[in-house]
């Protein structure tokens, strides 16, 4: 598995599409975003706690 982003940037990816009123549905993310999801499960144990993680910080 081929990671490109650090767990910071899966983040800031994350907060970004929440700002800008982005779906967090984890079906669309894995067909429009692939990247950001695999770096995300790799760093989190679910697509879910990556975005609790970003709401928290």
């Amino acid at each position: 598995m081929d990671i490109t982003m650090a767990s910071d940037e899966v983040i800031s990816r994350i907060k970004q599409l929440q700002s800008g009123g982005g779906k967090m549905n984890k079906k669309q993310i894995k067909q429009q975003e692939p990247e950001l999801m695999r770096s995300a499960l790799y760093y989190f144990p679910s697509w879910e706690h990556a975005v609790k993680n970003a709401e928290l910080l």
